[in-house]
């Protein structure tokens, strides 16, 4: 499975961005926890949020209310659907997947099977 993250660039604080990642190779798209990670030069990598192939979703706490995940399994892609955005923003954004899902395990970096390039995103205050 290939992933490919588009869609970042440096936006101003309170503005909105969508991120798009396409995955290709993968036969049964629906079937797979796709997730969105992000990291900040001299941070860990942290979850933003995933969807799960039942439709389920979950966010970090510092996002909650302003970040939307959704995927069109048609289309094999995640996207991420960033408003109000926030200096404490930027960082890369990376989406990773995995096919199945592991309880309370998904917010794991490690727990994820296949990772695209990431996609910077930079908000200027």
């Amino acid at each position: 499975v290939q992933l490919q993250a588009s869609g970042g660039g440096l936006v101003q604080a309170g503005d909105s961005l969508r991120l798009s990642c396409q995955a290709s190779g993968a036969s049964t798209f629906s079937r797979y926890t796709m997730a969105w990670f992000r990291q900040s030069p001299g941070e860990e990598r942290e979850l933003v949020a995933y969807s799960s192939q039942f439709r389920y979703a979950q966010y970090a706490d510092s996002v909650k209310g302003r970040f939307t995940i959704s995927r069109d399994n048609a289309k094999n892609t995640l996207y991420l659907q960033m408003n109000s955005l926030k200096p404490e923003d930027t960082a890369v954004y990376s989406c990773a997947a995995r096919l199945s899902f592991l309880v309370g395990r998904m917010t794991q970096s490690n727990s994820y099977d296949y990772w695209g390039l990431g996609t910077l995103v930079t908000v200027s205050s």
